[in-house]
């Protein structure tokens, strides 16, 4: 068996990199890292000698953004939900989404503009009880987005981490969300939490009618949230998606290859795996996944976990604001499973080094602000 952790964190002696980078964030440099003080590159893939990764889009990806422009009018929207949930029924043996008080089906597989359609009863094509499954997995997936966010403004007493992660998650809702008095209240609500976190960023915003971030920091933590799913079920699910790609790699008379070097085979395509299952190949728990397969796994997460960090940076230079970097790494550390901290090594310590640059730097600033 490959082992993908020989004891050393690629982001363990990011230490005075980081340092740097909070007092003068350069992104050339970062990204480049001329490793003067030794340490490897951000994000520098393990299995690759620490190496730098580049970045790059696959086919999936790129067909995804060239679409992106693309979409369907809400009609057809409607009706592939009524569909889909016509099939979730008959595949679950039931005639609606809730029977005796229990959810029977799981819309976690429509995207967010299906849901909407159902939960707006668009074309009259859906039960009450379908619009409150609905409603109910748009408020799940809103938590969901706000909880790494969440996470670091109880740890760190910064708001305006949460007010952020809110106005993303409005702003990428649909045309048709868009246009309801419900998303410009609340829209409105989070601008003016983020103009109150912008003069006093660990001071919680109050009296802001229709607050959405209010509402969910007032919550325990965890609440609302969906139960995490068995790992060793993840772990079949990726085999069964690795084992798929090698049989149709098998009928075009091809091997499936995981590095792109080898042109005389199929390249696997892990775009369609998430950060979990990358980790349940990468860890191998079941031993089930072969070394290559737990190579290419970890350089895909590792690319993953350096975008989120060099995001965070990005953040950071075009704010002016180097608070950003470390508010933009603890909260990745919060989005992440325990199984992705192991698969990435980002330990506990790690998470404190963050932490520590951030209360460093906020201290700075104020005595700079006076």
């Amino acid at each position: 068996m490959t082992s993908v952790n020989n004891g050393l964190n690629p982001y363990a002696q990011y230490g005075s990199a980081y340092a740097r980078a909070v007092a003068t964030p350069s992104l050339a440099t970062t990204l480049n890292n001329d490793a003067a003080d030794g340490t490897p590159p951000l994000g520098g893939n393990l299995l690759a000698g620490n190496a730098a990764t580049t970045l790059t889009l696959s086919e999936s990806a790129r067909a995804k953004l060239a679409d992106a422009g693309k979409l369907p009018d809400f009609a057809s929207v409607a009706a592939t939900a009524r569909t889909t949930l016509d099939q979730l029924y008959a595949a679950a043996k039931v005639k609606g989404p809730i029977v005796d008080g229990k959810t029977t089906i799981s819309l976690s597989g429509l995207d967010r503009r299906a849901l909407f359609a159902i939960a707006t009863n668009n074309g009259g094509k859906f039960s009450p009880d379908e619009q409150a499954v609905a409603s109910n997995e748009l408020k799940t997936r809103f938590n969901a987005a706000m909880a790494p966010a969440a996470a670091t403004t109880r740890l760190t007493g910064d708001y305006s981490v949460s007010y952020k992660a809110a106005l993303d998650y409005l702003e990428a809702a649909s045309p048709e969300e868009k246009a309801t008095a419900t998303w410009a209240a609340q829209h409105d609500a989070v601008l003016k939490g983020i103009k109150a976190t912008q003069q006093a960023p660990t001071k919680a915003p109050s009296g802001i009618a229709n607050d959405p971030v209010a509402d969910y920091l007032a919550q325990k933590p965890g609440t609302g949230s969906r139960p995490t799913r068995d790992f060793n079920s993840i772990a079949r699910d990726a085999r069964a998606i690795l084992d798929a790609q090698k049989a149709d790699a098998a009928k075009n008379h091809k091997d499936l290859v995981f590095t792109a070097g080898r042109k005389a085979g199929q390249l696997a395509d892990l775009s369609s795996l998430d950060n979990r299952a990358l980790s349940a190949i990468t860890l191998n728990q079941g031993k089930q996944f072969s070394g290559e397969e737990m190579q290419a796994a970890k350089r895909e997460l590792d690319t993953r976990t350096r975008a989120s960090v060099l995001s965070a940076l990005k953040q950071s230079q075009s704010s002016g604001d180097p608070r950003q970097l470390s508010l933009g790494i603890l909260k990745s550390y919060s989005a992440m499973s325990a199984e992705e901290r192991q698969a990435t090594n980002w330990t506990p310590e790690f998470q404190d080094l963050a932490l520590k640059n951030y209360k460093s730097t906020a201290s700075l600033l104020s005595i700079l602000h006076g």
